[in-house]
């Protein structure tokens, strides 16, 4: 018997050629897949820390008779990276018994009148000026003005008792 082909192991340089076109489909597929799960990993620090908050108020409240108001704190609103939790309204979060563990990406405030209040969230994850903006509201407060120029009260479609997004364009992103 006659062997046509002597071959050595190996792979010929079509077969690679197609392998690395392959992972190059591969990648470009789960790239933006994960940057986008990646994002609202990021997201969801605001709308805990805003159910966390709800709850400090209530607590506040149920022993005090009083809600907190707290400025924008951080008093920036961060970028693409985590910021320290401090200046702005980082005592008045104090006085309420909250404050986030570490670092955050979102910046936090309470606008309170009388037994009712607003408060927000502020992020600008993907780094392209267009900020999420989450809130809860008890009550009917008037629109509450935020850090950076966000608002966040009755004109928005946020249900009280509810955290959601303060506009239809918040919580969307390049991504």
């Amino acid at each position: 018997m006659k062997k046509f082909h002597n071959r050595r192991g190996g792979f010929t340089l079509i077969e690679l050629m197609i392998v690395v076109a392959i992972i190059g489909i591969l990648a470009a597929i789960a790239i933006p897949n994960f940057l986008r799960f990646q994002l609202k990993a990021k997201s969801s620090e605001g709308k805990g820390n805003l159910a966390a908050i709800r709850t400090a108020e209530e607590s506040f409240f149920a022993e005090f008779g009083s809600y907190v108001s707290a400025a924008a704190t951080p008093a920036e609103v961060p970028g693409t990276t985590k910021a320290a939790f401090e200046g702005g309204g980082a005592t008045d979060f104090d006085t309420l018994g909250w404050s986030p563990e570490g670092e955050v990406y979102f910046n936090y405030a309470v606008a309170v009148s009388g037994i009712t209040y607003n408060a927000t969230a502020a992020a600008d994850i993907d780094g392209e000026d267009n900020h999420q903006k989450w809130g809860y509201r008890k009550g009917a407060l008037a629109g509450q003005a935020h850090a950076a120029g966000v608002s966040c009260g009755v004109a928005e479609p946020v249900a009280d008792l509810t955290v959601a997004p303060c506009d239809v364009a918040s919580g969307q992103s390049k991504f």
